[in-house]
């Protein structure tokens, strides 16, 4: 038996570089601890010390207390600070603002996640989110301002937290890229605040500045998109400006109040939405009496309006070009007017003689404007760029709109109802088969569609389609704010008009929050947003 050797080799000499391999594979959540456990059990070893601060997570009121006091000793430590976790409800409000305001002005944080609860008040996150955030590339911010007891001071003193959204609409575009965005409000729970006896506090008084935020430059690079606001109906805020997240690919709106109407808007809207998650949002009728083929016509209905809602974006954005092109006749009439009135000899005003008036109709008006020698239409609308032009040209009428196809590749909602039953998967494979269902009758319809668009195109009618709806995508395009033709491509042969041969979406009824739980379908939306998150909400 051969004798062991006399030399070996403790956890203490191993090299540098090899700390650094193993810490790189451990989870964001769990660096702070496998860092500082390293360095205490083993403290004459090469263990690199900036992994303890590279994920700063705290999860009880001390700790951000005595992160604070050793920044103030230590500025040049913060730059190692990339991801601030604030997991615990009751930190001290001040203390926190004293620590942001020190990563915001030395630092190069890259991740923000904040447990916001009764110690904050607007001012302190207000002051925290004041200055634009230059390396950020997720901010999560996530609410919970219940009391067990009612106070009414939130109520009467205004302590919403609308200034919050304000600030961050006004961040630079230029300056702060912000690819992953997360505002959750938590629904109440009954076991810690009661909801029968008073009325809780909300986070949001006014909406509006959610319209804001989504037209704001910083929106502009907004990939992933979390807002959580429950049983409020704030959807129509989203969707309704032109140019709002025009690179949102990921949408998570759940617990809030969305109607089939609003599904519609936000698909029609959001043309490179790949995810879309609404657990919880009544959008399907919940209704434990409701029967089979109630239910199926349901989830027909739902699946053949995500399939056709840009054909009614379509029609919207026709309409808005019809108002456009009258808009633009008023102004040619006017210019005209003009530059008759300039031509005409200036004659000294005398009152005109007193006559009686005629019996019949009276309020008609003698036209003053004159339509002789009106400058023919040019080619093509893209010879009209917009603005104030001292001469008009009135571009061609024949345009058609063709509706774009979704890009949506997976869908998630909850059904509760059915929660509990023995008979769960059978269920749950029934909806889909009819949402699979619908989903092919609006691309039926689509298919329709756009055969006539192909006819309207061969006797002269110029065919346009949304400039994100082309598989070619130009990253660099400007913001459509539906002026004119702004937004728009001219379709330049039958091949654009072609469907694509995509599949349905995948459809997950297992919820959120549930990561090993049973139900979810391989590839769905909940497992894209735990990654894109990194948490289970």
């Amino acid at each position: 038996m051969p004798k062991p050797s006399s030399t070996y080799c403790t956890l203490a000499d191993l090299p540098f570089e090899l700390y650094s391999d193993i810490l790189d594979y451990v989870p964001k959540h769990e660096l702070q601890k496998a860092a500082v456990g390293l360095i205490g059990a083993i403290p004459r070893s090469p263990v690199p010390r900036h992994y303890a601060l590279r994920c700063v997570r705290l999860t009880y009121p001390g700790q951000i207390i005595r992160l604070y006091q050793r920044l103030r000793k230590e500025k040049e430590i913060v730059y190692l600070i990339e991801t601030f976790l604030l997991e615990t409800w009751n930190a001290d409000a001040d203390s926190v603002v004293n620590v942001m305001k020190l990563l915001v002005k030395f630092g190069r944080t890259k991740e923000v996640r904040m447990f916001i609860g009764l110690n904050f008040t607007p001012e302190h996150v207000l002051e925290i989110f004041q200055t634009p955030w230059a390396d950020l590339k997720l901010l999560s911010l996530r609410f919970r301002p219940y009391v067990q007891r009612a106070t009414y001071y939130q109520f009467l003193a205004g302590a919403y937290f609308d200034s919050t959204l304000e600030a961050l609409s006004k961040w630079p575009g230029e300056d702060c890229l912000l690819p992953k965005l997360s505002i959750i409000q938590d629904p109440i729970d009954s076991s810690l605040a009661p909801s029968n006896k008073f009325a809780q506090p909300i986070v949001f008084f006014s909406l509006d500045p959610i319209q804001k935020l989504a037209v704001s430059q910083l929106a502009y690079e907004v990939k992933h998109l979390r807002i959580r606001i429950p049983a409020r109906r704030f959807t129509k805020f989203l969707h309704s400006a032109p140019g709002s997240y025009p690179s949102l690919n990921l949408l998570d709106i759940s617990t809030s109040h969305v109607a089939e109407a609003d599904v519609e808007a936000i698909l029609g809207r959001f043309n490179k939405l790949e995810h879309l998650i609404m657990d919880g949002c009544g959008v399907i009728s919940q209704r434990a009496t409701m029967e089979d083929e109630e239910r199926r016509a349901l989830w027909v209905g739902l699946g053949k309006t995500m399939a056709i809602a840009g054909k009614k974006a379509a029609r919207q954005r026709e309409k808005k070009l019809k108002q456009w092109f009258e808009m633009i006749d008023l102004q040619h009439a006017m210019e005209r007017s003009k530059i008759q009135e300039n031509d005409q000899p200036v004659q000294p005003a005398r009152p005109a003689p007193r006559r009686r008036a005629n019996k019949g109709r009276k309020g008609l008006a003698t036209s003053t404007i004159s339509l002789r020698k009106t400058p023919p239409p040019r080619d093509s609308p893209r010879d009209y760029q917009g603005g104030t032009n001292s001469s008009i040209t009135v571009p061609t009428r024949r345009i058609r709109i063709v509706a774009p196809q979704p890009r949506l590749l997976t869908v998630s909602l909850n059904a509760p109802v059915h929660r509990g039953t023995s008979n769960l998967s059978t269920v749950c494979d029934s909806i889909r088969a009819d949402f699979e269902q619908g989903w092919a009758e609006g691309l039926s319809i689509l298919a329709r569609d756009r055969h006539q668009v192909k006819q309207s195109r061969q006797l002269g009618v110029q065919v346009f389609m949304f400039r994100h709806s082309c598989d070619s995508e130009d990253e660099d395009d400007e913001i459509d704010t539906e002026t004119g033709l702004q937004g728009l491509v001219e379709v330049q042969s039958e091949q654009d008009l072609s469907l694509r041969e995509d599949s349905c979406p995948v459809l997950c009824l297992a919820g959120t929050g549930q990561m090993d739980a049973e139900g979810h379908t391989e590839g769905c939306g909940h497992s894209m947003g735990w990654r894109v998150w990194d948490d289970e909400l």
